[in-house]
């Protein structure tokens, strides 16, 4: 017999009610007024962009990676096992709860990714980690993965989206070293979000992680050189 889910924990934030559900020893839901945005059993998107936006920066010494959301934290490990030790990963979360999540009722599902030497975790906005290190003076990233719940789509402003408008792919584009990777999450594919990226200099390659089932689209942009 199917085991009901449990609300382990729960909190308001400026979204809605954000809630971690668990379902006997490893499955668990994180939700936001009741709709799911991660699931511990069906992550291989989630998985395949941290491993191979990584694993496109073979060869640097000394790679620096933005993670923009921790969520469980699957994305994280997909990326520090495709890094090196000399790696170093800032991770943007806006959300103090789910940092405690990851250290606490999550930690099995990842090793307890977190604390890894390699991570830096920041709680606040990626899009403002961004913004800092297109600065002058700054150290800019050698690969930036967003892994929000809501990726480009067709009602993205083209323009003004702090993450997918042209505005903010400039940004980004400025932030990278040359080289780097811009690897985003989304449930769909986004054919604007496509032409966004060449105009904004990026080489574009769209994937579908794994077979059958529900297939969520993972983008790998590449800045010029």
């Amino acid at each position: 017999m199917t085991q009901p889910w449990q609300t382990i924990d729960k909190v308001d934030t400026p979204d809605g009610v954000l809630e971690l559900r668990r379902r006997g020893e490893r499955d668990f839901l994180i939700l936001i007024n009741n709709r799911v945005l991660m699931n511990s059993s069906a992550n291989r998107s989630e998985r395949a962009l941290g491993e191979l936006a990584c694993r496109m920066m073979s060869g640097r010494p000394r790679p620096r990676v933005l993670i923009g959301g921790l969520g469980m934290g699957l994305t994280l490990r997909s990326a520090l096992d495709a890094l090196p030790a000399s790696a170093r990963v800032v991770v943007a979360e806006l959300n103090p709860v789910v940092v405690a999540w990851c250290r606490g009722p999550l930690a099995g599902l990842t090793k307890n990714v977190v604390d890894d030497p390699r991570v830096l975790v920041v709680i606040g906005d990626a899009a403002a980690a961004i913004a800092k290190a297109m600065q002058p003076g700054e150290e800019r990233f050698d690969a930036i993965i967003i892994d929000l719940y809501e990726g480009p789509h067709a009602a993205t402003d083209e323009r003004n989206d702090p993450f997918y408008g042209s505005h903010a792919l400039k940004k980004t584009s400025a932030a990278l070293s040359l080289g780097g990777v811009f690897a985003v999450w989304g449930e769909n594919s986004d054919v604007a979000f496509e032409r966004r990226l060449a105009v904004a200099g990026f080489s574009v390659d769209r994937q579908r992680p794994g077979k059958g089932g529900l297939r969520h689209v993972v983008y790998f942009a590449r800045k010029k050189v």
